[in-house]
């Protein structure tokens, strides 16, 4: 399975029919929202370019860009996650566009149980888990179908971090249409080739983020492996923009075997850690990747349970909590 994928033959690809009948089994889904994702997944890296402001098209368009900007309100990191844990119903700010495109950080740990389903999944509405308005189902068909991409915001980059298939695209109808569209910067990956991905982005120091879109179905559709200067979510997120909710973990630093040396400080992509000393956690930035622990040659680093944060994604404990209710 280890090879670039074939490339298209036909006008309309399977891969298309696919996500058309995916689409009208999908309660909710309008043509509207169809064509969005047809675009966004057609053409994903004039799509990431522009929005992440690379691309010659977002000077030239940037009328547009900053109207459709002023619809994601900005805010302080703490306003933002206020309004990601709000209670569902809350009188608070309208909508905006980071709801229905959004990502869940998530540890090692949980990202590889993503890429390690056997089994078809659905785990619709999950709003303690993944708190936005829109796009927050789990609904696996072939969960071992993977597809490992080029980076779209990395490929954006005049300068961007090494690899760049580091992106998981996992499970249909998303995968087929992925491979069937962009043969070039797309190859079919196993589930332990997946694993092996995520081990060697954790040791770069990149955070994993499982991402949603309204457009894709409402669902979860990919694990990015992020890092803070190529990543537009975690740009986004640092500017305010709430497209990023936490792993539902905080980190916690154990004094006594702290000796200060800087090395999770300089591996956090949010810039929670500091160090005076020891090292220090900035309780409102930490969004509980956990890459800090992996850096961490003194084990002083642990991942603590933060239920304020939310419930993790770790779907093997959400599949057994949803068989046990169904039994």
């Amino acid at each position: 399975m280890n090879h670039k994928s074939n490339p298209p033959r036909t006008l309309i690809q399977p891969s298309t029919r696919s996500f058309i009948r995916e689409g009208r089994r999908t309660p909710g889904y309008s043509l509207s929202d169809w064509l969005h994702g047809y675009v966004y997944a057609r053409w994903t890296y004039l799509y990431i370019s522009i929005g992440t402001g690379e691309h010659p098209l977002a000077k030239a368009l940037g009328p547009l860009v900053r109207r459709v900007s002023r619809m994601i309100t900005p805010r302080s990191p703490a306003q933002s996650t206020a309004r990601m844990l709000r209670p569902h119903g809350a009188d608070l700010p309208s909508n905006t566009y980071a709801d229905g495109y959004h990502g869940k950080v998530v540890s090692l740990n949980a990202a590889k149980q993503l890429v390690s389903v056997n089994e078809p999944v659905r785990l619709p509405d999950l709003e303690q888990v993944v708190p936005y308005v829109h796009a927050r189902d789990i609904i696996l068909q072939n969960p071992d179908h993977i597809i490992a991409l080029d980076c779209p915001c990395r490929t954006s980059r005049k300068d961007p971090c090494l690899p760049l298939d580091v992106c998981l695209v996992v499970g249909e109808p998303f995968a087929g249409f992925v491979a069937e569209h962009h043969p070039a910067r797309s190859r079919w990956i196993t589930s332990q080739e997946a694993v092996e991905i995520l081990k060697a982005e954790d040791l770069r120091g990149h955070a994993h983020h499982a991402f949603f879109k309204d457009a894709m179905l409402g669902r979860f559709y990919a694990i990015c492996n992020c890092c803070s200067c190529c990543c537009g979510a975690i740009q986004a997120h640092k500017r305010g923009t709430p497209m990023l909710a936490s792993s539902g973990y905080i980190s916690q630093i154990d004094e006594d075997l702290c000796i200060g040396c800087g090395d999770c400080a300089e591996a956090c992509q949010f810039g929670a850690i500091n160090v005076n000393r020891y090292a220090r956690v900035d309780g409102e930035l930490c969004m509980g990747c956990g890459v800090c622990q992996s850096r961490c040659d003194q084990e002083a680093i642990s991942l603590v349970r933060d239920p304020s944060r939310g419930q993790p994604l770790e779907i093997f404990k959400l599949m057994e909590q949803i068989s046990t209710i169904r039994a």
